[in-house]
């Protein structure tokens, strides 16, 4: 049943994107803005429909969800699965999406991405992350959010893996505030490596109040960053009813005891 179930979500998906392509490029020929607001928040509307094709799907979002559309903002979210970002894509606003550039290769989807001006970052080389913070700061300036996740891949475990700094090491520089949001229940919705969606699911999707970085200096990067990833981990903590360090994946003794078992 799940695989039938499967196959005729995955063909609404192949005619949602099929319907949604020409609409897209067209959008974006006269999309004049150099952010292409426009263009992004049509992209964004693609992943909102997607996540909303699927049955097995209940999905909560809830938060800090009034927040002026053209304040720039960095925010930063926990990685689950691929289902995280159709999910965030539910959110009433645009956002530039800083994504690993083997997704800008893909037939499709690449070019829908360079439509959006979404940014590329190659992880393996420091010279051409210097870059993605430009066009990160050009957003900004441009008065458009820009989005990652700081745990750089998804989770292998459903905790939370270490932050890397670059999203806060932005936010100071650019004295921008922090949008911190929270995914849980994605985990094994569209396991790695099978097209069968997982039985019925809730998903929960929370965004957590702005952090100011522009009280931080430069050198208290690591500092912010902790704070809000401990904020993401508490939230975790609570809604699966776990203490803090049981979803923490830096957490030695839990690792230690887990490694032993």
């Amino acid at each position: 049943m799940q695989y039938l179930k499967s196959i005729v979500i995955w063909a609404g998906i192949f005619l949602l994107i099929l319907f949604w392509v020409p609409l897209l490029f067209i959008r974006s020929l006269f999309d004049r803005d150099p952010v292409r607001y426009k263009t992004g928040r049509m992209f964004r509307n693609l992943g909102k429909y997607m996540s909303r094709l699927n049955p097995n799907w209940q999905i909560e979002i809830t938060g800090h969800l009034d927040i002026d559309d053209r304040e720039p903002f960095v925010m930063v979210c926990n990685h689950l699965s691929n289902a995280d970002i159709p999910l965030i894509s539910n959110l009433p606003w645009e956002m530039k999406w800083v994504a690993k550039k083997e997704l800008f290769n893909l037939p499709v989807l690449g070019q829908m991405l360079r439509w959006a001006k979404d940014i590329p970052v190659d992880r393996k080389s420091s010279v051409k992350k210097a870059g993605v913070f430009k066009a990160c700061s050009e957003m900004l300036d441009q008065n458009v959010s820009v989005m990652f996740f700081p745990e750089g891949t998804r989770s292998k475990t459903g905790k939370l893996n270490r932050f890397s700094f670059g999203a806060f090491d932005l936010a100071i520089s650019k004295n921008v505030r922090i949008l911190p949001m929270v995914i849980d229940g994605t985990q094994g919705c569209l396991p790695k490596k099978s097209w069968v969606f997982e039985p019925s699911r809730d998903i929960k999707l929370k965004v957590l109040p702005p952090v100011d970085a522009s009280v931080y200096k430069q050198e208290d990067v690591k500092k912010l960053t902790d704070k809000v990833r401990h904020q993401i981990l508490e939230q975790l903590a609570k809604w699966r009813q776990q203490p803090v360090n049981e979803v923490d994946a830096m957490n030695r003794d839990f690792r230690a005891g887990g490694a032993s078992a």
